[in-house]
């Protein structure tokens, strides 16, 4: 058994190395007697801006620059929502801490609040708790090493290791640290500081890694604990009083699309990730001859896994190859991961079929993973009601779009279901 892998939109040699590196080593430990194969075709079929963007009004893109695409995120739970904040302004949960403060000592439930400007407990002289907060984390090492450091592990397998410390130096030397710390005059606020500057600095570095990052929500999670846990706060216990108005904010300001950064997200900032898109769709044959070739160099049964884009190709492909009555060799299964095939075939904009039809007879079985975050994924089983060959799959990640579109490489529930497909297509 051979598994091929063919990598979405966007995705360029090094992001490809490192996505496939990844995909083989789950693959092969649950299926240590097969090959696992990957067809990359980034350079070669993927598109870039011939004249450097100058079709853009006004618009002078630096070199190397990728605005950041906003996103529409109408009806995202609340924990998902905060993090797309935190992703749009990294230093937002600082920064209400930085303006709001805490109240004073007793005017909370019970008086656990604790003082801030008018804490009565506080000392003239005597420095704020949270000023030595903000000093452990200025003093963190900018990179933790790889080998025996949890952080330092967990940074370099999320693809944020070199994002880190710009993130890290960018909150310790912040306005709006610098103000919620003098502010922070209790072990209770130190402890609710220490989980926004935590907060902060792994958002920033999620914001910078962009689509490259490799994170799961849970991964997230466990950065900020980690985090927090250095500078002596406790993450379990979430700060309630920046968190309840960030949550509040969160579920207002995410669901309008932040329409001022489009321009340039859908032009020079989305140039790999759109223009493979649209260029597939001009020229998508010379793509799909490559993938056929790919597929037949080594003798099946073979399983292809396409993500995004990729699975379009597929679908087109095992399609177009079964209504001629030629279906690719070898191929038993299809995995489709985060793909928009259903929604084009909706469209009317899958080369292979015309808009309604259903699949050929030859169109192999059809697991397609699907998350209701990612906005890049779609459901095929209602666009073509009534086929057993299809079987949508949800996987929730806990990440906001985009980092859901790629985070489902790192989750077991994704490989136990292309297990369990594998299973029962019977395929040895």
């Amino acid at each position: 058994m051979r598994f091929l892998f063919v990598h979405g939109t966007g995705v360029r040699r090094e992001r490809h190395d490192r996505l496939f590196a990844l995909v083989r080593e789950r693959l092969a430990a649950r299926f240590p007697d097969a090959a696992v194969d990957s067809c990359y075709w980034g350079d070669r079929f993927g598109a870039t801006l011939g004249a450097g963007g100058r079709s853009v009004p006004g618009l002078k893109p630096a070199p190397g620059a990728a605005p950041d695409a906003p996103d529409d995120m109408d009806g995202i739970d609340a924990e998902t929502a905060e993090w797309a904040l935190l992703l749009a302004d990294p230093l937002c949960e600082l920064r209400v801490l930085a303006e709001a403060g805490w109240p004073a000592a007793g005017s909370g439930p019970g008086g656990e609040d604790g003082g801030a400007d008018d804490d009565p407990f506080t000392m003239p002289g005597v420095q704020a708790a949270g000023i030595r907060v903000l000093a452990t984390l200025a003093g963190l090492p900018p990179a933790p090493p790889h080998p025996g450091d949890e952080l330092g592990a967990l940074l370099h397998g999320t693809g944020l290791a070199s994002d880190f410390p710009a993130a890290l130096d960018a909150a310790a030397r912040s306005a709006e640290a610098a103000r919620a710390a003098e502010r922070a005059t209790g072990d209770p606020q130190a402890r609710e500081l220490a989980t926004a500057l935590a907060r902060a600095v792994a958002a920033g570095a999620l914001a910078a890694a962009g689509a490259d990052a490799d994170c799961t929500g849970a991964e997230r999670d466990r950065l900020v604990e980690l985090l927090t846990t250095r500078l002596g706060g406790d993450a379990r216990v979430p700060g309630a009083r920046a968190a309840a108005f960030l949550g509040r904010l969160a579920q207002r300001v995410t669901t309008q699309p932040l329409l001022n950064a489009w321009r340039g997200s859908l032009t020079v900032g989305a140039t790999p990730a759109l223009g493979d898109i649209l260029r597939y769709q001009a020229r998508g044959h010379d793509l799909r001859e490559f993938l056929h070739a790919r597929i037949t160099a080594a003798p099946g049964p073979t399983v292809l896994i396409g993500h995004s884009l990729g699975g379009i190709a597929l679908v087109d492909l095992l399609a177009l190859a079964a209504a001629r009555g030629e279906a690719v060799p070898g191929t038993e299964l299809l995995v489709t991961v985060g793909s928009q095939a259903p929604f084009l075939h909706e469209l009317g904009a899958l080369a292979a079929l015309e808009p309604g039809a259903k699949l050929p007879y030859g169109f192999p079985r059809w697991l397609n993973v699907y998350d209701r975050q990612d906005v890049l994924s779609y459901l095929a089983g209602p666009v073509f009601p009534g086929d057993p060959r299809i079987t949508d799959h949800e996987i929730g990640s806990r990440q906001p779009f985009p980092a859901c579109h790629s985070a489902y490489w790192k989750q077991d529930a994704l490989y136990e279901r292309i297990e369990q497909a594998v299973a029962e297509a019977e395929i040895g």
